[in-house]
């Protein structure tokens, strides 16, 4: 057994360049020897795990939905909303939610102190994902490529 302590994982911080878009994340997995660019699963691991630390006033990504994840969240402390289809709904310390693949969402952090979260993924081969607010899409071929393009038909350019 491979055994890690959340004190001992240092949360990696990440801003915007506008500063818009915040959190600060404990990789769990990482620290439990997940290889994310590993297609064998004995080293992928079948779900990824992290604490999420969202700072006031920030959103801790753009609204986004995935092809083919689950995720599940699971509020440890503060106060916020997560963004979906339908709208905002507020979140606080002990809900717990979770989005499907192809349901857009976003967390908000409208609070006054840091909005904590344990988020498990699960972890699937070939996941792409879709940002409604701008029209982009981002693949992994392997590695992430982010893209916007007009839609194309099936045959194009191939005759």
């Amino acid at each position: 057994m491979h055994k890690v302590n959340t004190r001992d994982i240092v949360a990696e911080p990440w801003t915007s360049p506008k500063g818009k878009f915040a959190s600060a994340d404990q990789e769990l997995s990482i620290a439990l020897w997940r290889k994310p660019l590993s297609s064998d699963l004995n080293e992928r691991h079948p779900f990824d795990v992290e604490i999420c630390r969202i700072p006031p006033g920030k959103a801790a990504c753009p609204f986004h939905s995935h092809s083919a994840q689950w995720e599940f969240y699971h509020v440890l402390s503060g106060r916020g909303q997560a963004r979906d289809a339908a709208g905002l709904t507020p979140i606080e310390a002990g809900d717990a939610f979770l989005f499907k693949p192809d349901e857009p969402h976003q967390l908000l952090n409208d609070g006054t102190e840091d909005l904590v979260l344990c988020i498990v993924a699960d972890n699937p081969l070939g996941e792409s994902c879709h940002y409604p607010d701008s029209g982009k899409w981002l693949v992994r071929s392997p590695e992430r490529r982010i893209l916007r393009s007009a839609p194309l038909d099936y045959l194009d350019g191939e005759e």
